[in-house]
């Protein structure tokens, strides 16, 4: 997959698409359909205040993707790497790469941890990625997750209200924009059976 160059950002999405989820385990469930249509070499950018559901999602995305197990939310140490499982449901599937880019402040920080080197044979999924990480890839979906309650929903940027690292995924409504930008998502994946919003 070739980088799109830097600051070089589709001025806006093909498309956008709105579900909702009313607990953790459809926020899950939601990740394993999009794993489905998912390839080495795509980016997802997630948004979202803390325990709106990225790392929930995420969880359910590499149980689609047959990676190991024990996805957790890799504030601390930046970047974790999930490998296929020969056994799982996609044997010879991409690995899953995990970021949390919010102690990252720019394009360059991120160029830093090497990316690069990993995306072509892997799903990469960056957490407070929004205006990080845009040019690694001329392709990528947006995923914003909005919450009812709690801290206060999420804005465009992704930025949280609150930074209570033990804020946990909870039973609640949430709103989950997906929005596809560049050639690899001209049309978004029906995950439902339908082309507007519909429940996870």
């Amino acid at each position: 997959m070739s980088a799109a160059q830097p600051g070089a950002r589709p001025a806006a999405a093909n498309w956008e698409k709105t579900l909702t989820a009313t607990t953790a385990d459809q926020t899950q469930a939601f990740g394993e359909r999009l794993a489905e249509v998912l390839r080495a070499g795509d980016l997802l950018v997630l948004s979202g205040e803390l325990g709106a559901g990225k790392t929930t999602f995420t969880q359910g995305l590499g149980h689609g993707l047959g990676v190991r197990a024990g996805i957790i939310s890799p504030t601390f140490v930046l970047v974790r790497i999930h490998p296929n499982l020969p056994d799982g449901p996609r044997p010879g599937g991409p690995d899953l790469v995990h970021v949390d880019a919010y102690r990252l402040g720019s394009a360059a920080e991120i160029d830093d941890i090497d990316l690069e080197n990993t995306m072509d044979s892997s799903v990469t999924v960056v957490e407070w990625g929004h205006d990080r990480v845009e040019h690694l890839s001329e392709s990528r979906l947006e995923i914003d997750f909005l919450r009812a309650i709690g801290l206060g929903a999420a804005n465009s940027g992704g930025e949280p209200g609150n930074l209570d690292f033990d804020a946990e995924d909870t039973d609640e409504p949430r709103t989950i924009v997906m929005r596809g930008y560049g050639p690899r998502w001209t049309a978004a994946p029906d995950l439902d059976g339908s082309e507007g919003g519909a429940p996870c």
